[in-house]
């Protein structure tokens, strides 16, 4: 077995291709979700009669008391953990920021930044050495957005994953020496639900694509063979990096 991986918002997108992924090369994944229930517990169903192993663990990534549980329950289902992705987020209906509701910020910092780092947190008090654990790696899934800005569409997201992007250089430095590597995975506009379900604005995509130099929308596929190669021995020297799926914007 490869290990144990935790993937939040594991149950869609490019948390779901990353999980059957990551089983598929033989870890042991648990696979954290919000509110769809039947997505989540599905997949792992699918994973374990693929002869994988995997279970569902719902959980709200902006608890404090959800974070440990998931922490805890994998834990107790398959042993010491060994990466952790950082991928749960949403974007927030499209808008410009002045058009946006202080709801909708909100709600977008507590999930992809304070909650990220919180995820962060405890994955630190569980594989450091400096605590008794075996090491291990975290994986923050950041978006191109914070480079771009995201004008008119949601510079809040944007300024979401700037802060994201900040969180894997600091605390890769900061853990160094005590056997976890922090590393993030930059994707460009991916083929996902996302663009129907938390933005409100399906032409997105078609709008985007000839910004792109190769012309064309991602995969959540090619974004979870980043994550899992970050994940890996292959990986060994790398942290405190991030490696960008953009097809080139």
């Amino acid at each position: 077995m490869s290990g144990v991986m935790i993937i939040t918002g594991g149950g869609r997108g490019i948390g779901a291709a990353t999980s059957r992924m990551a089983a598929a090369r033989g870890y042991a994944v648990a696979i954290n979700y919000l509110a769809d229930t039947a997505p989540a517990e599905q997949l792992a169903e699918d994973i374990r009669l693929n002869g994988g192993k995997a279970f569902a663990v719902q959980g709200d990534m902006t608890r404090l008391a959800d974070i440990e549980n998931l922490f805890k329950q994998t834990e107790k289902n398959f042993g010491p953990l060994s990466v952790v992705v950082n991928n749960a987020g949403i974007t927030g209906k499209s808008s410009r920021l002045d058009a946006a509701s202080p709801e909708t910020i909100a709600q977008v910092i507590a999930i992809n930044t304070t909650g990220a780092i919180l995820v962060a947190r405890e994955a630190v008090k569980r594989m450091s050495t400096r605590y008794g654990g075996k090491g291990g790696v975290i994986v923050n899934v950041s978006s191109a957005a914070a480079s771009l800005g995201s004008p008119g569409d949601y510079v809040w997201y944007a300024a979401s994953k700037g802060a994201i992007d900040s969180l894997t250089i600091g605390l890769a430095k900061e853990v160094a020496l005590e056997g976890i590597r922090v590393v993030s995975v930059t994707p460009g506009m991916i083929e996902t639900e996302i663009h129907d379900r938390s933005t409100g604005d399906a032409a997105q995509v078609d709008r985007i694509r000839p910004m792109i130099p190769q012309q064309r929308i991602g995969t959540a596929d090619e974004v979870a063979e980043a994550v899992l190669f970050l994940a890996s021995e292959a990986a060994s020297y790398i942290t405190g990096s991030t490696l960008r799926v953009s097809g080139g914007r």
